[in-house]
């Protein structure tokens, strides 16, 4: 007799409540201290004053600093923090200007939206400069604004400025603190892929070096002097940076050997710790490393790299003529400048994310001031929020930024029935500031639900409504929610066929062409190195937009997840090929030209095929070859691939 069934249980998908799920991520103290006094000290002032609506305002510059101040790097945090505010106090000059003007502030905040959206595409500080912009004129439209006109946008900079003065506090004794620090992280990065390597486990570690890797350039170049005599310590970190570039180029044929043979030696992870020590402490003298004779090229590779480092690590002052930075050298700021006017302007990405902006920014402020129903600023704030593009999917967002909103609501709501309103404020302010930074660092819904007190509170200083706030901002969020999703998202092809095949299909034509460079007949170890470490980054971005792709609902999540084996198939590539080219750099035989040519010739194929094509199709590659020789593994990554997709010729 058949047992009865059990009860079926209704769980939500996994692309739904992905976003949910705190990342495990330490709590950033510092931040946390420097919240805390940034907002809560302006409030004190202008209490003990008799102003707390400047004290307000300068909290809400301070708030707009906080969440802006997301670099390491003292020379980038200047940017990050100064930069977005005059853009900010841009905003709510336009949008105290036409405070209450029905059509006339729908008309302005749309264009500002459309502007705010183009800028984003930028780079990071215009990112959050053009979030600023529309944040601050959707803020000075919808609040009362002490006159004169000028004083609103004068003390917003002010909170700014407060918070980058608290942030630059610790300059003098830690001026290239953080970009040793992410330089020896990236070294400690290298040893846990070192121990990795011939397990299950590498594959996560390598992608944890290209992150890394990729943080640290980041960092030490933002500070690049344009004279290296004139900044003798960046030139040092810089050279330990790119000596850690052969120990990573080293490490896919030392898994591979492992994978053979057995594993590594300790002291080749135990040798490069002892480096990120030395990075982090500026150690100098004579490098002290005890490692087992090499024998075979992979072994060669790694032992000749490490010692290499090593020199270059514990070495006082490296030639200031024989650093390079892999990546190219930044162009000057004119270049710059034009290039980033001419990628706004004819960019259609550009054009394309600042209309859908501009229409949900359109419609929300269209709501607010021409209907007669008790809405607020809050529908346009939360637009401007979920259709920020660095958060993620705009669904998911939507998502988040309810559940959020509603956690942040129910604090709120405590803190109005519970608190009396005055120099309780003060420590009430001292706990919400302190949580944004730490709940920041654990996913978007989480800082949404730290931010919303704040904002609702520093809010009440201005309209005095306090506990009344706290349902109209819900349903305010959720009509914002709303436009955003229907306006922002289901209105626009795009939504519904993700390129992200395209993207991927450019990465797989460009892991063909590094095949053709690192076998060519033309020797250019420094264009390889440059080419391998673009290809990277490349694919750590395509991997970035899978992982976001994947929080889309069908059929985008859908395709995206059936997608993802690929991506990693290709990374897979990529660290084969580099494991060749390293053995035959230290004594392998160096394979026949028709074998590259015919690895290559299935890669170009694979790319056509995922831009023809939205579906996987299998395809068994023949690439015969010599089976002991260097390309043999490489040989079957690719099939592997192949069997995933290939052309649809149906």
């Amino acid at each position: 007799m058949a047992r009865p069934a059990g009860p079926v249980r209704i769980t939500p998908p996994a692309w739904l409540t992905a976003g949910l799920k705190p990342a495990p991520t330490p709590i950033p103290w510092a931040a946390v201290v420097r919240a805390s006094v940034a907002l809560s000290v302006p409030l004190a002032v202008g209490l003990a004053a008799g102003r707390p609506t400047y004290g307000a305002l300068i909290s809400m510059g301070a708030l707009s600093g906080v969440i802006g101040d997301t670099a390491d790097a003292y020379r980038m945090r200047v940017y990050n923090i100064a930069v977005p505010q005059l853009f900010g106090a841009l905003g709510v000059t336009l949008g105290t200007l036409v405070f209450g003007q029905g059509w006339l502030a729908v008309a302005a905040l749309t264009v500002v939206a459309l502007v705010s959206g183009m800028i984003s595409s930028i780079g990071a500080v215009a990112s959050v400069s053009g979030l600023l912009l529309l944040l601050n004129a959707v803020v000075g439209a919808g609040l009362p604004m002490p006159e004169p006109w000028w004083m609103a946008p004068a003390l917003l900079t002010l909170g700014g400025l407060f918070v980058l003065v608290l942030t630059l506090l610790g300059w003098p004794m830690r001026r290239a603190a953080p970009e040793r620090e992410a330089v020896a992280a990236t070294y400690r990065t290298v040893a846990e892929l070192y121990e990795a390597t011939g397990t299950a486990a590498y594959d996560e570690k390598r992608q944890a070096v290209t992150a890394s890797l990729n943080q640290s350039y980041d960092l030490v170049l933002a500070r690049r002097a344009r004279q290296h005599g004139r900044a003798p310590s960046l030139v040092r970190v810089l050279a330990q940076l790119n000596v850690v570039i052969p120990l990573v180029e080293a490490a896919p044929a030392a898994h591979l050997r492992a994978r053979l043979v057995g594993p590594l030696s300790p002291a080749i992870p135990a040798g490069v710790r002892d480096l990120a020590d030395a990075v982090e402490e500026g150690r100098t003298g004579d490098p002290d490393l005890d490692l087992p004779l090499p024998e075979r090229p992979a072994e060669k590779a790694v032992d000749h790299a490490l010692r290499h480092a090593a020199a270059v690590v514990h070495k006082s002052d490296p030639d200031p003529y024989n650093v390079d930075d892999r990546l190219g050298r930044p162009a000057a700021l004119r270049v710059r400048v034009r290039r980033a006017t001419r990628a706004v302007l004819f960019s259609e990405a550009s054009w394309r994310y600042g209309l859908r902006l501009a229409l949900c920014i359109g419609l929300a402020q269209a709501l607010v001031s021409l209907i007669a129903v008790p809405r607020s600023y809050w529908v346009a704030l939360t637009v401007t929020f979920v259709m920020k593009p660095d958060f993620g999917s705009v669904f998911s967002r939507a998502v988040l930024r309810a559940a959020g909103t509603a956690a942040g609501l129910v604090l709120a709501a405590l803190v109005f029935s519970q608190v009396p309103r005055g120099w309780w404020d003060v420590p009430v302010m001292v706990v919400l500031a302190a949580l944004i930074p730490a709940f920041s660092a654990k996913g978007y819904a989480f800082q949404t639900a730290a931010i919303t007190p704040v904002i609702l509170l520093l809010s009440d200083t201005l309209n005095h409504q306090g506990f009344a706030l706290v349902l109209p901002r819900l349903y305010d969020s959720l009509i914002g929610c709303g436009i955003a999703l229907v306006a922002g998202y289901l209105l626009w092809p795009e939504s519904w066929h993700a390129r992200i095949g395209d993207r991927l299909a450019d990465a797989v034509a460009d892991t063909a062409a590094y095949v053709e460079r690192a076998f060519g007949a033309q020797e250019d170890h420094s264009g390889r190195l440059r080419a391998r470490r673009k290809l990277y980054r490349d694919l750590s971005t395509v991997r970035s937009e899978f992982q976001r792709a994947l929080t889309e609902p069908p059929p985008t999540g859908t395709r995206a997840a059936a997608w993802w084996p690929l991506v990693v198939a290709v990374e897979r590539i990529v660290d084969a090929t580099t494991a060749a080219r390293i053995r035959v750099d230290h004594g392998a035989p160096a394979p026949d030209p028709a074998e590259v040519d015919a690895v290559r010739r299935e890669l170009r194929e694979l790319a056509d095929g995922l831009r023809a094509s939205e579906t996987l199709v299998e395809v068994r590659a023949e690439l015969p070859g010599d089976e002991s020789g260097v390309l043999a593994p490489l040989r079957q990554e690719v099939a592997a691939a192949r069997a995933i997709a290939g052309p649809d010729l149906r």
